[in-house]
Formats: structure tokens, C-alpha cells, sequence
């Protein structure tokens, strides 16, 4: 004869066995293939110090949306389990209606912040490296030497885009980015940074044009002890690469 059991008697159980109800982290799904080339970053910059990473100026783009869903699915773990595979949901690039911005910043300064009226490419992108990356380069480390780390989206390695980076190379260096890397870029925490005080604005913004306002509000008072925290984080973050063996860390 078959029993049931009611789900007040399954989550008191699963409590007392130590367990909790939490959502899962999402974390990119990484190939085995960007799992070596991960890996290969870290070893390479694993005697990096905190010094030599205030010489890197971190870029990305960004989606801002109006509204949010954050999916309704809940997980039973334990404390500690946090990162184990079972108890992660991977994710994949999306698009999505809302505002798109270009942004980037060093453990100097916070860079410029450049709303895009579309998805970027090799284009638009060159006239944000010409127009915004160049200047702020050459003003933040006029000893040429800097880098300027980017990911890599397609506009990002065009011909164009390479080509002109060439013609600067005495200028600035392009840091050679592994593919599927969010955890080891601090500029995705100060999207959280962003993401978290527009969620937590008296007065939401109805409509595209105030988002975008609300967005440059929020960048230009973020302060320097949160982007400076997250340039001193990278030596954690290479140490989790290489304990993590390339794969998923928590940062």
C-alpha cells in the first residue's frame, strides 16, 4: 500500500537533515575547451598583484530592462553546497527590451558610461574604443602601461576593431581575455551594483528614457571604495580559476 506524505512533513525533514530551500546560482556554461583556456589565463596571471591590476581598465555592455523576472525555482541544499554542480542553473547570453550601455572603469576611476541604442557592432564598437577607450587610456596611464580588457563578442575581435588596436599597441595593451569569464571580471558586480538601486528606487522608471537617466545616475555615484574593492578581489579570483580548475567559481 502506497503512502503519501504532505510537503510540511518533507520540508521539516529536509531541515532537520541540514538542508534549505534557496535559489540556485546561474553560472555560464562553460566548454571544456574555455575550461583549459581559463585555466591557462589564471596560471598566467597567477603572480598578478593587486598593483599590477590597478593598471587594467575593465569594459563590457550591459542590458537594463524594464521589468524583471528572476524565474520561480527553488532548490533543497545544504549550506556549504552553494557552488556544487547539482545545485547550479547554467545560463546563456539573451536578449531582451531595455536599455543597453558601455561602460568601464580601472581601480582609478570610474570610465565613461555610453548608452547604445542597439546591439554593437564592429561599427559603433570602433567608435567607442576611438572615442572613449583611447582617451581615457592615454589619460589614466600615460607610461603606456595599461591594459584594456574586453570580452569576447564578436564586434569586439572584427578586423576593425583588431587592426586599430595594432596601430595603438605603443600606446596601450589588450589583455587577452578568456572566453566565458564573467566570475573573473569585476565590471558584472557593479551591473549588481546597478541593477540592485534601481530595483530599490522609490520611483521606477516607466519608460526607456528615464531608465537611461536613472542608469547614469547610479554610475556616476558609485563610490570608490566599491570599484576599487572589486580590482583588489582579482588575485581571489584567479586563485578560484585555478582551484576551480578552469571550471565555475563564486565570484
Amino acid at each position: 500500500m502506497e503512502q503519501s506524505i504532505c510537503e510540511a512533513t518533507t520540508r521539516t525533514t529536509l531541515r532537520r537533515m541540514g538542508y534549505n530551500s534557496r535559489r540556485p546560482h546561474r553560472v555560464p556554461l562553460i566548454s571544456t575547451t574555455n575550461r583549459k583556456k581559463r585555466l591557462q589565463f589564471a596560471r598566467a596571471h597567477q603572480n598578478w598583484t593587486v598593483e599590477d591590476w590597478k593598471n587594467v581598465a575593465w569594459s563590457d555592455e550591459s542590458r537594463f530592462l524594464l521589468r524583471h523576472s528572476d524565474g520561480g525555482v527553488r532548490i533543497w541544499r545544504k549550506q556549504n553546497e552553494n557552488m556544487d554542480p547539482s545545485c547550479l542553473i547554467t545560463t546563456v547570453q539573451a536578449g531582451g527590451s531595455g536599455v543597453m550601455v558601455w561602460w568601464m572603469f580601472s581601480w582609478h576611476t570610474l570610465g565613461p558610461l555610453v548608452p547604445i541604442g542597439h546591439r554593437l557592432n564592429a561599427t559603433d564598437y570602433l567608435s567607442i574604443v576611438s572615442d572613449h577607450v583611447h582617451p581615457f587610456m592615454t589619460t589614466m596611464y600615460p607610461s603606456s602601461d595599461g591594459y584594456i580588457q574586453q570580452d569576447n563578442a564578436p564586434c569586439h575581435k572584427a578586423r576593425i576593431i583588431s587592426n586599430w588596436f595594432l596601430e595603438h599597441d605603443n600606446e596601450f595593451t589588450v589583455l587577452q581575455w578568456p572566453p566565458q569569464s564573467p566570475d573573473l571580471n569585476p565590471i558584472e558586480h557593479l551591473w549588481d551594483v546597478v541593477e540592485r538601486e534601481l530595483r530599490a528606487l522609490d520611483v521606477h522608471p516607466t519608460n526607456l528614457h528615464q531608465l537611461q537617466d536613472a542608469i547614469l545616475s547610479i554610475w556616476a555615484n558609485i563610490s570608490k571604495e566599491c570599484f576599487q574593492h572589486l580590482v583588489e578581489s582579482m588575485p581571489g579570483r584567479i586563485k578560484a580559476v585555478l582551484k576551480a580548475k578552469g571550471g565555475q567559481t563564486q565570484y
